[in-house]
């Protein structure tokens, strides 16, 4: 028994190579699309002076925040928020701004931070409550993002409540 050679059909050809190229680059894309956008995620505009949540593409939620001064600028690039710490204390970093300062409790009028710190850049940079809330919406802070004492308690539960940790882009 022989068997014939089979035979294309180049009319056949002409539909199947396009359609398994559209098949091959929409999984790819979607692929891309899923692995490059994280569904719960965080945008600061340094020169807007404001943070936006985003959930699945989509700003949900937009806050003002004071940022870091020239001298003191807070640092740009792609982040992970970290450890959330409620009601912390402040104890004055290793820095000539700092030089005589005290340590202050929870609860110290003079405590720089209120109702709560995130940590997005170990070991000095945080989202925080504050207890200058004039300064929202300036370039005020070391580095740090600077929220009102309630917005900075709602990003932590909103950021607590994606998993405990979000994908934040701090850009100019």
């Amino acid at each position: 028994m022989q068997f014939s050679k089979p035979r294309l059909r180049p009319a056949l050809l002409l539909v199947a190579i396009p359609m398994l190229g559209l098949i091959i680059s929409s999984t790819f894309l979607l692929g891309r699309i899923r692995a490059d956008a994280p569904s719960a995620q965080l945008s600061v505009d340094l020169s807007e002076r404001s943070l936006a949540v985003i959930e699945n593409g989509d700003v949900v939620r937009t806050y003002p925040v004071a940022v870091g001064t020239a001298a003191h600028p807070t640092p740009t690039g792609n982040f992970q928020t970290g450890q959330i710490v409620w009601n912390p204390g402040w104890n004055p970093p290793n820095s000539e701004w700092a030089r005589g300062e005290k340590p202050r409790s929870p609860g110290d009028p003079k405590n720089p931070m209120r109702g709560v710190k995130i940590y997005f850049k170990p070991p000095a940079y945080f989202i925080h409550g504050t207890n200058a809330p004039a300064s929202i919406g300036s370039a005020a802070s070391h580095g740090c993002i600077r929220m009102r004492e309630g917005d900075a308690t709602s990003l932590a539960n909103w950021i607590e409540s994606n998993g405990g940790s979000v994908s934040i882009r701090i850009h100019d």
